[in-house]
């Protein structure tokens, strides 16, 4: 006898339907800006009234590099260089097409980098 097996989607619904969320990654090397521009957009999302969870403080990522000072004689001298990317998330739940729109026109600091996901 073979047997068959199902499996069914993990889908979170409320008495509307479906829920969106709209994630946001945000992304920077300096965590002024970052905290800066995570605020702005969670005063804009809460102009239009948007169910915010966040921001979420993600781990920083650190890059470590190291290079030889001199190119032939003392090869034991080296420096070490860093980079460090820190990281927030945000999500909003059920945004609303004002939302959206506002968050698109946002006008934001170098240096950030942004993904937008609608899980």
């Amino acid at each position: 006898m073979a047997k068959e097996i199902t499996k069914k989607k993990n889908i979170k619904q409320t008495k509307e339907g479906v829920v969106h969320k709209l994630r946001i990654r945000i992304r920077a090397y300096e965590y002024k800006i970052l905290d800066a521009s995570v605020k702005q957009i969670m005063d804009t999302a809460l102009r239009y009234d948007a169910t915010i969870l966040g921001p979420i403080p993600l781990p920083t990522e650190i890059r470590k590099y190291t290079v030889n000072r001199s190119s032939f004689v003392y090869k034991n001298a080296r420096e070490q260089f860093e980079m460090r990317v820190h990281k927030r998330l945000i999500d909003i739940i059920n945004p609303s097409a004002k939302v959206i729109e506002s968050l698109t026109n946002l006008n934001l600091p170098s240096g950030v980098n942004i993904d937008v996901k609608m899980v």
